[in-house]
């Protein structure tokens, strides 16, 4: 649960807390005390690295307010996959430099410029992971709905 809480040097903010707990190897096990975790394995043999978590929580974050947007228009997805594709720096750290997000939206009734605003409203405002990265990082986007 996120909670008010006062951190040392920060101050009052909302906070949320995970832990993170090693398993071996480049295997880690993270999540809130209490509630399920998540396997992030830099060598990638047990889960996604660390890297494609967080890729993987940028699209999720997005995907959640695409869906949201769209129900609150009464033209709910019926499916929706999020392709994330991370270009990282070639020098150590290797950072991701942009991001190209494709989404591919099937459902009845769902109007491409809706559809498009969603997506941008959520990259652009709401999504709270990306909006935690630097704002320099380029992001691109593109949709297709309903297979077109």
């Amino acid at each position: 649960m996120t909670e008010i809480e006062t951190i040392p040097g920060i101050g009052v903010a909302l906070v949320n807390t995970v832990s993170i707990e090693w398993q071996g190897e480049h295997r880690f096990d993270a999540g809130r005390a209490g509630a399920p975790t998540i396997r992030l394995d830099a060598s990638t043999k047990t889960g996604p690295s660390p890297v494609d978590g967080l890729l993987s929580a940028w699209g999720a974050c997005t995907a959640v307010d695409v869906v949201d947007i769209l129900a609150k228009r009464r033209t709910p997805a019926a499916t929706l996959h999020v392709e994330v594709q991370g270009a990282r720096a070639d020098a150590v750290p290797k950072r991701v430099i942009g991001a190209l997000f494709t989404y591919t939206i099937t459902g009845d009734g769902i109007d491409r410029s809706q559809a498009e605003r969603a997506i941008e409203l959520s990259i652009t405002k709401y999504c709270s992971v990306g909006s935690s990265l630097d704002p320099a990082i380029p992001v691109r986007w593109k949709l297709v709905l309903n297979g077109e």
